[in-house]
């Protein structure tokens, strides 16, 4: 039963909506005037800090009720947790919820398709760009982003760089955080190389992997179409020899000395890869590290957690490191994060409740359970969760802790945009790569075709 609210106060978002349902269970829903809040500190059940703000208005709609895409999960607990949270929140506010878990491939077409026909999920928790590319289609959510921000000490860089339209402070999307992809190798098979750290020049790399093929214990990175890891890798190596897409005004920049420098490493990088990776999904590396037919890749936290999580490959576990990819031309590692990116499309009956579901999943009370229990496989995006206890429980997953801090983005350096959030979903990069790594083109035919690709999406 939901409790009643008495005095015209609420102070805080989840204060704020259940007097919203419970003015509109009783239809009163005129006006009502809110105390002003005290601008103070406080922290959550959890320990994470939060300012005592006003929530935006959400009047939740007469008989709403929501239903949820978004990826399937690589980890147990980031479905079960989430389900936890969404079934919280519908016993709450008396919303039913209902979540659907999509193949990672298959994501971005049903997104597609709920836009181009006006039907569909209320709220589709999609990729990276994904905002962009259906702007036209979607609600504003500044008003949610605002008070997150503003509670929650404020977005992380690549939060603000894919939730918000270019060059402004509308948002577009709710980024609910990201994951990275650093190396993820075997301590002794590493050191069996001859090496006692991953190095940061491309030279030394190439010289750890070859040392490991060597060995019969070979690299193994994505160069099919995955959403994630063959993403992760073709921006890898673009950027880390100073390439780009777009320069900084969005100008198409690919077919560059620094491109064809990239993919004639990559010709000799390949030959140390395990047989099969022109054709890996997201979750082929995770299954050949398990299985001990590579011993080291690219990946998120999940391979890891999977490991740990089952006696038979713990020792595989406890023989597990990461550490960034290699950073070779670039000032820092050149990460970017695959995030989670919420939007709230045009045509959903209940807008004001598909607000106020993402609002309380970012709360603490939900959101740290979800991101301590993952063990930080999708890293936060307000900053306040830096300080979640989850950081501190393993060193071996500290470099996830600042992944969505990290300075490259998809469509690096020109702004996030339709065209960028399009290359990516063509797999313009990904693509590059695979057809000098199997033969089939040059560097210096790659990177023209590569730009001729691009130039489809950025033209006018």
């Amino acid at each position: 039963m939901l409790p009643s609210i008495g005095p015209a106060k609420a102070n805080t978002w989840e204060e704020q909506t259940m007097y919203d349902l419970t003015r509109r269970a009783t239809l009163a829903l005129g006006a009502a005037a809110l105390a002003t809040p005290a601008f103070g500190q406080s922290a959550s059940p959890s320990g994470i800090p939060r300012r005592d703000i006003p929530a935006p208005r959400l009047p939740l709609e007469p008989g709403a009720s929501l239903r949820i895409i978004r990826p399937a999960r690589f980890v147990e607990p980031d479905e079960v947790i989430f389900r936890r949270n969404a079934q919280a929140f519908q016993d709450r506010f008396a919303i039913p919820v209902r979540v659907d878990f999509v193949g990672w491939e298959d994501i971005r077409p049903q997104t597609a398709v709920t836009a181009n026909t006006g039907s569909g999920p209320d709220v589709v928790i999609g990729w990276s760009d994904d905002p962009h590319i259906y702007a036209d289609k979607l609600i504003e959510v500044t008003d949610v982003a605002d008070y997150l921000g503003a509670r929650y000490g404020g977005w992380t860089f690549l939060a603000q760089k894919y939730g918000k339209k270019d060059r402004s402070e509308t948002w577009l999307g709710i980024p609910f955080g990201g994951g990275i992809g650093p190396v993820t190798y075997r301590v002794s098979a590493v050191r069996d190389a001859g090496f006692t750290a991953i190095p940061e020049d491309h030279e030394g790399f190439l010289k750890l992997c070859q040392g490991l093929k060597r060995n019969n214990k070979p690299v193994g990175f994505a160069l099919g179409n995955a959403v994630g890891d063959g993403n992760a890798f073709a921006q890898w190596l673009l950027w880390s020899h100073g390439g780009m897409l777009v320069d900084e005004e969005g100008k198409v920049a690919i077919n560059s000395r620094q491109t064809v420098d990239a993919l004639n490493y990559l010709r000799e990088l390949y030959p140390t890869f395990v047989n099969g990776t022109l054709s890996w999904l997201d979750v082929s590396n995770n299954r050949a590290f398990s299985s001990q037919d590579i011993f080291l890749t690219s990946n998120g936290v999940s391979l890891y957690f999977t490991l740990k999580s089952d006696a038979a490959t713990r020792a595989i576990a406890e023989d597990t490191d990461h550490a960034p990819m290699p950073k070779g031309r670039a000032s820092a590692a050149p990460h970017t994060a695959t995030v989670l990116n919420a939007m709230v499309f045009r045509h959903t009956r209940y807008p004001n409740a598909a607000k106020a579901f993402l609002t309380f999943m970012l709360e603490a009370e939900q959101y740290d359970p979800w991101l301590t229990g993952c063990i930080g496989y999708w890293g936060q995006s307000l900053n306040a969760y830096r300080q979640s206890a989850v950081w501190e429980s393993d060193p071996k997953i500290k470099v996830f802790a600042d992944a969505m801090n990290s300075p490259f983005w998809s469509g690096f350096r020109g702004p996030i945009s339709i065209a960028s959030g399009a290359v990516a979903a063509d797999y313009v990069l990904v693509q590059m790569c695979a057809a000098v790594a199997s033969g089939q083109s040059t560097p210096e035919a790659a990177a023209r075709e590569a730009e001729r690709r691009a130039r489809r999406h950025y033209r006018g």
